[in-house]
């Protein structure tokens, strides 16, 4: 009988891009077909985005370092293909083996972000998985996810039957290692989900107790964790095609509004030499003309200068370009500028003025924000600025800062340059108030109110020559707003969303908003119950999770941004937030 596999291919010609559904990428290790317990990793995006994931590379190499292991992977195929697997009764197959996902030991989905959620049905529902864990019998894999999503895992926590929460360097081999166990011992389902709930950082929903509290799995050896000097290589051009070379994890800047600064921490840092070692081991194995810096705040590494030296040599031998994003202002310097030569350079001051920069603990001052010149200095004609409307407290004034501050930046520019210039793009998000922040109380502006400050912007911009304008939409802030804070109601809600046409919801052309205002009405539950004010006193759906920084030390932070005042970067001392508790914070 011929294999699905060989079925799939015979399909491939009549799709959008055959080549992501192929498999064989270079670096794929080779696994013998009798290991103990077989994972498969499934992305909810395309491709081309889920290739460019650095935490599942990682994952991916850790569990295939293991011989009795295996790792295989699954991205979320176009719709063209989709219709056709139906057309065929073919199932969701995995890249290496061509193994529908089914016939996996652990099937885990990385959710980046909120938006993918109803992906998710939709590739369980390709792989012809029941979607909720309480219809999934023993024929049934171990359906997980992880992700920086599961600071709150209530809105999917139906949908699985474990969820890691933190990192899950080590952790998923250990949920693969106990369903090996329990495959060769016939423990139930329940029994090896019961031994999987003694793993920091696994949450099984089914057998949540009352009062139950889950700390977040962190890796406490950074320095000597692992990182994949043979990445695999796309098959077709990725979001991001290049080495990503991860220095450190947490941020030391505390900015009130960002959750993956907190959801990280304690902050780890890893050594430049160990860092040098593996970017240039990644770029032999693999071709690529780029190395990319990969942390919250490339520009706070400790050993940024020393790491540039040690590859200095290495990237002027083999014409390898240096990406150094995420810089803060005030950690930018000419040399920076220097050896990341590119067509431009990212900022985010996040507001237009030094008050509602206060307000959110975004320490960068008016005077920091002239060190823009230092890249003017150095051949960069094209600045790309980020910024958020509707943060607590906001004004017209502090939107009428970010014109002011593009104006500036066109004045020191001819200053420097003695032409006309530059290039500016400013993008602005709609603030969302996220779990495990200061800001974790506070309301979401009004959809109406959205547009407002949108048009008022445009219209400012449109008066400074050289300004693009971009921005996120008010609908999918909304409903990402909603499902960030979201609690169990909403697992149904999004199954609903999903039967009325809602998938791959992060892509503008695609987003179905009626979709999902018609599956909150149906569901009986009103969006805007997640998008109001909480008192802090209320309790929160993500309440049992312990991330490390306390509640207390949350609430002290949003006390200061009522009050304008700022708290100093954790390098310059401990802030006392509770994060150490979970492992050694290394910069202190």
């Amino acid at each position: 009988m011929e294999s699905f596999k060989h079925r799939l291919i015979s399909l491939l010609p009549e799709v959008e891009k055959p080549a992501r559904y192929t498999g064989g990428e270079w670096n794929v290790p080779h696994k013998k077909s009798d290991v103990r317990a077989k994972f498969c990793f499934c992305f909810p995006d395309l491709y081309e985005i889920g290739m460019s994931n650095l935490g599942l590379q990682i994952l991916y190499d850790e569990i295939n370092r293991r011989e009795d292991f295996a790792a295989e992977r699954c991205y979320a195929p176009k719709e063209d293909l989709a219709a056709k697997l139906k057309e065929n009764g073919i199932p969701l197959l995995s890249l290496e083996s061509g193994t529908p996902l089914a016939d996996f030991d652990v099937v885990g989905f990385s959710l980046q972000f909120e938006l993918l959620y109803t992906n998710i049905l939709y590739m369980l529902d390709l792989a012809g998985i029941p979607f909720f864990a309480r219809d999934r019998g023993e024929e049934y894999p171990i359906i997980l996810a992880g992700g920086p999503c599961a600071v709150n895992p209530e809105p999917f926590a139906d949908f699985f039957d474990c969820v890691v929460i933190g990192e899950g360097e080590g952790v998923d081999v250990a949920v693969l290692e106990l369903a090996a166990e329990g495959k060769e011992k016939g423990w139930t389902k329940t029994e090896i989900l019961r031994r999987a709930k003694q793993i920091t950082g696994v949450y099984v929903p089914a057998l949540r107790e009352e009062g139950e509290t889950v700390t977040k799995a962190v890796v406490a050896d950074f320095e000597n964790s692992v990182y994949p000097t043979k990445p695999l290589v796309p098959n077709v051009e990725a979001v991001h095609d290049r080495v990503t070379l991860e220095l450190y994890r947490g941020c030391a800047s505390g900015c009130r509004f960002c959750q993956a600064g907190y959801y990280y921490r304690p902050i780890r840092e890893r050594s430049a030499r160990k860092c040098a070692e593996y970017g240039i081991e990644a770029v032999n194995s693999t071709g690529y003309g780029e190395i990319s810096m990969c942390s919250l705040s490339t520009g706070d590494y400790s050993g940024l200068s020393e790491l540039m030296d040690e590859l200095r040599p290495f990237v002027h031998e083999k014409h390898v370009t240096l990406a150094l994003p995420s810089l803060r202002l005030s950690s930018f310097n000419g040399e920076i500028a220097q050896e990341s030569r590119r067509s431009s350079l990212t900022f985010a001051p996040e507001a237009g003025t030094q008050r509602l920069r206060d307000v959110i603990n975004k320490n960068v001052t008016d005077e920091e924000i002239n060190n823009i010149g230092k890249a003017f200095e150095a051949g960069y004609d094209s600045v790309k600025l980020y910024f958020m409307l509707g943060l607590p407290t906001e004004t017209d004034e502090d939107i009428e800062g970010i014109a002011e501050i593009c104006r500036r930046l066109r004045g020191l520019y001819h200053d420097i340059r003695n032409k006309r210039g530059p290039n500016i793009s400013v993008s602005c998000a709609v603030f969302i108030p996220k779990p495990c922040t200061p800001f974790q109380w506070e309301a979401q502006i009004s959809f109406d109110e959205m547009l407002r400050k949108q048009n008022y912007l445009r219209g400012l911009l449109r008066a400074v020559k050289g300004v693009t304008f971009s921005w996120h939409g008010a609908e999918s802030s909304v409903l990402e707003a909603a499902l960030a804070r979201g609690d169990r109601r909403l697992c149904k809600v999004i199954a609903r969303a999903y039967e009325l046409g809602a998938k791959f919801d992060s892509w503008t052309e695609q987003f179905n908003w009626q979709a999902w205002c018609d599956a909150f009405a149906q569901c009986g539950v009103s969006m805007d119950e997640y998008t109001r004010a909480r008192e802090v006193s209320e309790p929160l759906p993500w309440d049992f999770i312990d991330t490390g920084v306390s509640r207390k030390y949350l609430e002290r932070q949003r006390e200061l941004a009522y009050l304008g005042v700022t708290t100093r970067n954790c390098r310059e001392g401990c802030n006392g937030c509770g994060a150490n508790k979970l492992g050694r914070c290394t910069i202190i």
